[in-house]
């Protein structure tokens, strides 16, 4: 194992250089989340749409089930003041009151503006004093983050440039993922419009590795099997940060429709969109992204209350198994993806990435 490599995965108490990345709106559970720290890995519980107490639930939780390290995660940006909100436009609405119809829901009702959660889960995650806790959006205030540092705590924050990058390192964080624009759902960018941070890893890690020094990179976006951990690790990164390739895994919290939809999309089915939260996020094409993109871009509400707009309908389509009207984020190497256990996953990533170092020793 190259020695950074070693020294990182000494650092956080981990077998292998495998994150499970955090993903929100209940894929990450926390059997999913201890099933890979016990596998050697480094589960991570997303909280950015728990309240407070959920949040300290959802970590007790993960501690019944490991005394493995697992991090949390965390918006740290990214909301809309609420008084910056301002009403959904009608036409999302007259398109919203269609898809409601087809699922047998009420006609949606124009949610009130949404006040900024993250002081408050802020302060549940500090009291929990968790092993590692990752951030994207933007960037907690230092001194918070040095509450988080003063408790031992392991701190990574997400960068999808190496600006964004070299503001984490002054901020004082132990480690960088750098997100790839092939990642799947919302993307970290915080310090330039999104559509300028849209590089690649192969791109970027190597970049942000020369930018930032002695600091851990980690990679993210695209990678699935064990030559795409070897890759990571050639570009310079000390692990690999993988969210699709768990999405799919039993102890994922997404429906099966979910699940069923991302095992039989090819890799140039997946877009950006702000469809169904207003900020942007890669996920499969479906009838009701495309129908936004088409006929209402314009008229997406801004970040969390498009988000709270959608909630009922995917709600809705969750229970029906209708693919068509959910957030299926996932990123461009979701051809890759294969439905088995977390810990059988890390199993086969592991030898696939010594496999892949002996054929390319050889």
């Amino acid at each position: 194992m190259n020695p950074k490599i070693r020294a990182f995965c000494q650092r956080l108490g981990i077998a292998h250089p495998i994150i499970q990345a955090p993903m929100g709106g209940g894929g990450s559970t926390p059997a999913l989340v201890a099933a890979v720290s016990n596998a050697g890995g480094l589960g991570s519980l997303a909280c950015a749409y728990l309240t407070p107490q959920q949040t300290a639930e959802a970590i007790a939780e993960v501690r019944r089930r490991t005394q493995k390290p697992f991090g949390v995660n965390l918006f740290a940006g990214g909301y809309e003041k609420a008084g910056d909100q301002g009403p959904v436009p009608p036409a999302m609405l007259a398109l919203m009151a269609r898809h409601h119809s087809a699922l047998g829901l009420p006609p949606p009702e124009p949610p009130p503006p949404q006040s900024d959660p993250v002081p408050a889960q802020m302060e549940a995650v500090l009291a929990a004093r968790v092993p590692v806790f990752s951030f994207t959006f933007g960037m907690p205030a230092p001194a918070l983050l040095a509450r988080f540092k003063a408790d031992g705590t392991y701190v990574m924050g997400t960068a999808t440039t190496v600006e964004e990058g070299r503001r984490l390192v002054a901020a004082g964080v132990d480690a960088i993922v750098a997100q790839g624009s092939e990642a799947g759902a919302h993307r970290g960018t915080f310090a330039a419009p999104f559509e300028r941070a849209m590089v690649g890893i192969v791109a970027l890690v190597p970049a942000l590795v020369d930018a930032v020094g002695e600091l851990p990179v980690i990679a993210s976006g695209g990678i699935m099997d064990g030559r795409g951990i070897v890759a990571a690790e050639a570009l310079g990164a000390v692990a690999v940060a993988m969210g699709t390739a768990f999405l799919v895994s039993d102890e994922a919290g997404v429906p099966d429709a979910y699940k069923a939809a991302l095992t039989k999309a090819p890799e140039d089915r997946t877009a950006l969109t702000r469809a169904f939260s207003g900020r942007p996020a890669r996920g499969v094409v479906n009838a009701f992204m495309d129908e936004v993109e088409r006929t209402a871009a314009d008229a997406i509400a801004p970040f969390p209350l498009q988000n709270a707009l959608t909630r009922p309908m995917r709600n809705a389509a969750a229970k029906a198994g209708d693919a068509e009207r959910l957030s299926l984020w996932a990123g461009q190497g979701l051809r890759l993806a294969r439905r088995m256990k977390a810990a059988e996953l890390v199993r086969v990533l592991v030898n696939e990435s010594e496999e892949t170092r002996r054929a390319l020793s050889s």
